[in-house]
């Protein structure tokens, strides 16, 4: 039950160039205003914007370019930053299609992964996907929404199955963004030492966003974070990073494995070291690592990825290369570990009924008898967690509908619950504690995302899997059930209120209740009412059984 690694595909999808020339802006002498017009960093916000069609939007950065999708939206693929294998990123300087391309209708390469054709991707991928609805004003002052794709943190990629933004920025009438982030070894494990490069990227996507979305109609101050899975703890490392508040005012985290926690600096360390061993390569010798090939790298990559369990069992086996809590970037756990900051951002936290269904059903294909659970459990748990959990109420046998007992499961629920649920439960009841909003949630209908359908449980009527939130969300299920676009209809309406006024409270839809200390009031999306507890009470997940973090980062 420790192995899902979910691999998403990239989608080179060609639509028609609508490029327009721009009509040159006429200064008078006598006209203050528009002489100030020409200084860059006045422009965007004292002047109209000159010569500006959907598809062309002069920005302080040159000339945006894009083209039209079938939903009607505007769409302007753009390279954000530049990079050096395992350097920190820079902002561009000027308005660049992404990997100097010059055609508008081409979207970025995918960042170096596995699994994935090198033809699609590229070390050059410091790059975004920005949706405009149609008829926004440049005086709208609309909200922008990132997405930060999931794929624990080595797959994925701003053109992912359903990642396509258009009809969610027309539906919640904000900017989407859907932006991409050096993965993997490149991304977190630099030779140098250097940490969180990756999450540095993010930071700058986010300054990127805040220099050009005026000039698309859109503030500045209203940049919302949204994600999913390892997309979310980014996310969450974001919200650690003091010097990116100011960068974004409130975040959405959907399917976070809060579990797992931020890696230490002495667990990166020993990552990083055995890492380096393998290379071949001194830390020092930039002339060798430069030399390496991407095949390499990404397959010694994955002779890490596998093993860093055996290296440092606080790494785990799920998402061992991920973000640093390195004390001068990211200076906070944001968990029980340490003290908890003071802070006021609304978040919305939610998680998906069946999250574990995908890897317990995938691991284990054929149904399991109950003597089965104890050891499967001791093998993630330990001894002392396994006794715990083996003779808690919360998870007894669960007879099937001919009376026998599938120990799978009784798995699934004990997964979801601590490596999603009851994780992110505590971590709302916490921010709540230190002065935030949340909002909490859990869906209760979902559409099978790719890929999960290699798992026959995943299709079953009433199961939602992780990833199945994601084209709900968007709104790209194909030939979608009439429960499916009604929650689409829903959490678009939500999720355009809480853009807007940080509240998913909206006129025809059920009130969601803000989380408070003691309870999380977790609404059903799809469904009615308030979610089980079960066993995500404070008194049990994380205190008589502790989550990893606690148990290793101590």
């Amino acid at each position: 039950m420790d192995t899902f690694t979910f691999f998403f595909f990239v989608a080179l999808l060609i639509f028609p160039s609508l490029a327009l020339p721009q009509r040159p802006v006429i200064v008078r002498p006598n006209d203050p205003k528009k002489i100030l017009c020409q200084l860059p960093i006045l422009k965007q916000f004292l002047c109209p914007i000159s010569g500006s069609t959907g598809t062309n939007r002069p920005t302080v950065l040159g000339t945006a370019r894009g083209t039209v999708d079938s939903s009607g939206a505007y769409r302007f693929p753009v390279k954000y930053a530049s990079a050096p294998r395992w350097g920190p990123s820079s902002l561009v300087t000027a308005w660049d299609l992404p990997n100097g391309s010059a055609n508008v209708s081409a979207l970025p390469l995918a960042c170096p992964q596995p699994g994935v054709d090198p033809s699609a991707y590229s070390e050059d991928c410091l790059s975004m996907v920005i949706y405009v609805p149609p008829g926004l004003a440049s005086n709208s002052a609309a909200p922008t929404l990132v997405w930060i794709h999931g794929g624990s943190f080595i797959i994925g990629s701003a053109t992912g199955p359903g990642l396509d933004g258009s009809k969610l920025a027309i539906a919640t009438n904000s900017i989407v963004a859907v932006v991409q982030y050096r993965l993997g070894t490149l991304g977190f494990m630099a030779p140098s030492g250097q940490t969180n490069l990756a999450v540095k990227d993010l930071v700058n996507s986010l300054q990127f966003l805040k220099n050009v979305v005026p000039a698309f109609g859109g503030s500045a101050s209203k940049i919302t974070l949204a994600g999913q899975s390892s997309g979310a703890n980014m996310i969450r490392a974001i919200l650690a990073v003091p010097s990116a508040s100011s960068l974004f005012r409130s975040a959405i985290l959907q399917s976070d494995p809060m579990n797992f926690g931020f890696l230490s600096t002495t667990t990166h360390n020993t990552l990083l070291s055995n890492y380096i061993g393998q290379l071949g390569c001194s830390a020092s010798n930039s002339a060798c690592l430069n030399a390496l090939s991407l095949s390499t790298i990404l397959s010694t990559e994955m002779t890490l990825f596998n093993n860093a369990y055996d290296l440092d069992p606080a790494a785990g086996r799920n998402q061992p290369i991920r973000p640093v809590m390195d004390g001068s970037f990211i200076t906070t756990p944001l968990d029980s570990t340490a003290a908890f900051p003071s802070v006021n951002k609304p978040i919305l936290v939610t998680s998906v009924s069946h999250e574990a269904g995908f890897a317990i059903y995938g691991s284990f294909t054929d149904p399991l008898p109950e003597e089965a659970f104890p050891p499967i459990c001791d093998a993630t748990f330990g001894s002392e967690r396994t006794s715990t959990v083996v003779n808690s109420p919360n998870y007894t046998p669960i007879p099937s509908v001919d009376g026998s007992i599938d120990a799978r499961s009784q798995l699934q629920v004990v997964g979801t619950d601590y490596l999603w649920k009851c994780s992110g439960w505590t971590f709302a009841r916490t921010w709540v504690q230190n002065g935030g909003t949340a909002y909490v949630g859990q869906f209760v209908v979902g559409a099978t995302y790719p890929g999960n359908e290699a798992v026959s449980y995943c299709t079953q009527p009433g199961v939602v899997c992780h990833q199945d939130d994601i084209q709900i969300v968007f709104g790209t299920a194909a030939s979608p059930t009439s429960a499916q676009s009604a929650l689409t209809t829903e959490i678009q309406k939500r999720y355009k209120a809480f853009l807007a006024n940080n509240n998913p409270n909206v006129a025809g839809v059920a009130t969601w209740t803000p989380a408070t200390p003691t309870d999380v009031h977790p609404i059903l999306l799809g469904g009615s009412g308030e979610a089980t507890v079960g066993a995500c009470v404070p008194s049990f997940w994380g205190s008589s059984v502790q989550y990893d973090y606690q148990i290793y980062n101590q």
